[in-house]
């Protein structure tokens, strides 16, 4: 075991040796396999904020429960718990039907009309912003009040919030995609790559096969050098995305001034990080060990 780790140590040693010596080469590598690398990324970084943000958007549509007008006081009381107790309920608001008819009157374009009614025909109601902004959980609580009794009828306006679940989901499907896309063109990169440093190497593959090198053998360094090729890419593509969301949060934080709120573009988490990191280190991997593996089956 302990020879093992020496022999891989001292390939990976010798492998980061070999990408210092061509810095200028190495460095463009890089830099490619990151930009193919930010672009998926990137995406996916702003719809997984675009989808943060829509859960704590103050604009969230409201509940509104319209009550019967025979509704008791111990009647509303009960629907009055039954909000508090529901998990889903992030807050409610009771409106009594004297409490709405004095803000119909308040309101310039109606209060002609609210002061010619004889008597008060709104209904006791109440307003219900829901934890989450989400198509389903909205229509859950539509259909699960509509069946209270004393409950006349649930106005819930949810269209919004279906389009941006859609576009949500779109977007989702897209950066997977593009994520395919541009995975293959790193690994086709890592493959060229690799080609090319096994041309300038192939005399010696040759010599060394007829010594009795094992495949496992000449695999190793290249293998190396492509999962090193792409990990540097990932955490190149990980500062383009850094620098990117850096611009776009000045100019979002003046948007967000003008309506006295604060919110942050935010870079992938750690978990996060580390398993792009993983991946893009894997991609770099397999298209090292396609590329070696063809020159091996064509020197068999």
């Amino acid at each position: 075991m302990m020879a093992w780790l020496a022999i891989n140590f001292h390939v990976l040693a010798s492998t980061l040796r070999k990408l210092l010596r061509s810095p200028f080469s190495s460095f463009f590598s890089i830099c490619v396999i990151g930009i193919a690398l930010s672009l998926p990324t990137g995406i996916y970084v702003l719809f997984e904020n675009l989808e943060s943000l829509s859960k704590t958007f103050t604009g969230a549509p409201q509940i509104s429960i319209f009550l019967a007008k025979d509704a008791s006081p111990a009647e509303i009381s009960e629907i009055g718990s039954r909000l508090k107790r529901n998990p889903l309920v992030k807050h409610s608001r009771f409106v009594s039907k004297d409490e709405a008819l004095e803000a119909f009157k308040k309101d310039a374009e109606f209060s002609d009309i609210a002061t010619s009614l004889g008597k008060n025909p709104l209904p006791d109601a109440f307003i219900v912003l829901s934890r989450e902004n989400s198509a389903q959980t909205l229509e859950s609580l539509h259909k699960a009040m509509q069946a209270w009794p004393k409950v006349e009828h649930v106005q819930l306006d949810s269209n919004w919030a279906r389009r941006l679940d859609s576009f949500l989901k779109l977007g989702h499907i897209a950066t997977v995609i593009l994520a395919l896309l541009f995975g293959l063109a790193l690994v086709f990169i890592t493959f060229n790559t690799i080609r090319l440093q096994i041309l300038t190497q192939k005399d010696e593959i040759e010599v060394a096969k007829l010594i009795g090198a094992t495949n496992t053998f000449i695999r190793r360094p290249f293998l190396y050098l492509g999962a090193l090729q792409g990990l540097a890419g990932g955490i190149a593509a990980w500062f383009i995305i850094a620098a990117g969301l850096h611009f776009l949060n000045d100019a979002i934080s003046e948007l967000a001034q003008l309506y006295a709120t604060h919110f942050v573009l935010s870079n992938l988490g750690a978990r996060e990080s580390l398993s792009f990191f993983f991946l893009s280190s894997c991609l770099g991997w397999l298209g090292a060990w396609l590329s070696v593996s063809r020159h091996l089956w064509e020197i068999s």
